[in-house]
């Protein structure tokens, strides 16, 4: 796609969502007697749209109709838990103009999906999401759209505008593609909020931000450049870019790729200080090898491939699985070393730490993927030197992960993070309702050892 600067982008997504919504639906729906409106149901902006008026727009429905898709959230939540249901409304799925389409869902084959849900009984409010990892629209909807549905929020989340295991062939020059995913998540909001003006016959009282993972890092960046759209924001474990010379993905991943091996080997206590060095939590050692089997190997290679595609010439996202030594192997990868537009491409996509409303950050102290220590303690520490903490909650959460999956792997060693960003949700929800009660300070919550641990937690 093509990228406008980020000075003038809302204002020309907003004239052309004035100018969208002066215009009939793209495809209208019929009339459904058990969902008032929804023929007058259009949003601006999009270029295809198809309503559905549902008796329920939680997952426990939506799977069996076909509105959703469970591969794009499976992993992400413990198998323990449990789920509201029942909550009847309409469901528009869609897309907005792109030319990339590395999206499959409904046999579209096109970007810029997205998915608003609105519920029968609104509550007078909408959230906000955009997929983590580089999964699609309906990523979120078991752990955060049930969740939210049930309190009587509309709900919207987009696809980021590219996904899948090639996102970074999308844009034109190194970093389009994550750059892109800040531009779609603005343009869902300002659409949902649109939408949900005009079918509910006023405007939401209250729009936060929710993700978790990448979905966490378009919070924090919807926050710091676009304030005046939200009330708040919830970021679960978000990646951290930073604007500076500080440690980023690109830094620690080739350290794992080349030291855990000889650790993995041999136990190698200099392999094993290294990666306690390059910010792998004391006390992870146990999650090292699920993440190097499935996550740290393709993060590298796929996110390099965006930022630096150079490093590897004429190869795809370099080598899987490479030793050191091997010619154009990630794991000898060294950011530091690479030209000044390698570092041009991260500070593009970097966050400023200048948030603009309220904010709260939940990240699992044995993140093995976004070792906390580079991303969340990074992040809360920028946020402090803006002179910004006012407006920031930071909870470590001590004995959860990047997947809630490990916890079930590992129930006996630590605790779902999930339960916790929920609420935190409510949480938020406290602190901008008028008169806001202030959250407990932040800090490390300790790991729950009892009760139901994977649908229960308290900050403090």
């Amino acid at each position: 796609m093509s990228l406008v600067r980020r000075s003038t982008l809302l204002p020309a997504l907003l004239a052309s969502f004035l100018a969208a919504s002066l215009l009939p639906p793209a495809q209208p729906a019929q009339a459904d007697p058990r969902c008032p409106g929804m023929d007058r149901v259009a949003v601006p902006g999009a270029l295809h749209q198809v309503a559905a008026c549902l008796d329920d727009l939680t997952t426990a429905g939506t799977v069996a109709s076909g509105h959703t898709d469970a591969a794009d959230w499976a992993g992400l939540h413990s198998a323990a838990t449990r789920n509201p249901s029942g909550v009847p409304g309409i469901q528009i799925d869609g897309y907005f103009p792109d030319d990339s389409t590395s999206n499959p869902t409904h046999g579209w084959n096109h970007d810029s999906q997205f998915v608003i849900r609105l519920p029968r009984r609104w509550n007078g409010g909408l959230v906000v999401a955009g997929a983590p990892g580089n999964r699609f629209q309906y990523a979120n909807d078991f752990t955060i759209s049930d969740f939210v549905l049930a309190k009587g929020y509309a709900y919207a989340s987009t696809d980021k505008g590219n996904g899948g295991l090639d996102f970074y062939k999308d844009g034109r020059r190194p970093g389009d593609a994550i750059v892109e995913w800040y531009h779609r998540m603005t343009q869902i909001t300002v659409a949902a909020k649109a939408t949900v003006a005009r079918h509910y016959g006023r405007p939401a009282r209250r729009t936060y931000a929710a993700g978790i993972s990448n979905g966490g890092q378009l919070v924090r960046w919807a926050l710091e450049n676009h304030p005046e759209l939200y009330d708040g924001g919830v970021d679960s474990e978000g990646t951290f870019w930073p604007p500076d010379n500080r440690p980023n993905a690109l830094v620690y991943l080739p350290v794992a790729l080349r030291e855990y091996p000889k650790y993995a080997a041999t136990g190698d206590p200099e392999a094993h200080a290294a990666m306690l060095r390059a910010g792998f939590a004391p006390g992870s050692e146990f999650l090292w090898d699920f993440n190097y089997r499935v996550l740290w190997d393709g993060t590298q290679r796929r996110y390099r491939e965006e930022i630096d595609p150079d490093f590897d010439g004429d190869l795809d996202a370099g080598v899987p699985f490479c030793q050191s030594g091997t010619p154009n192997c990630d794991a000898d990868y060294d950011y530091y070393a690479r030209p000044r537009s390698v570092h041009e491409a991260v500070r593009r996509a970097s966050h400023s730490g200048r948030i603009g409303k309220p904010l709260i950050t939940v990240q699992g102290t044995l993140d093995t993927l976004l070792p906390i220590r580079i991303h969340g303690d990074a992040y809360a520490a920028l946020v402090r030197s803006r002179g910004m903490g006012r407006l920031h909650r930071y909870y470590r959460i001590e004995g959860a992960s990047h997947l809630d999956i490990e916890y079930d792997a590992f129930p006996d060693r630590m605790r779902p993070l999930l339960p916790c960003m929920r609420t935190a949700f409510e949480v938020l929800e406290s602190w901008t309702a008028p008169g806001g009660r202030q959250p407990p300070p932040s800090g490390t919550v300790p790991r729950q050892t009892s009760g139901d641990v994977a649908n229960t937690c308290s900050l403090g």
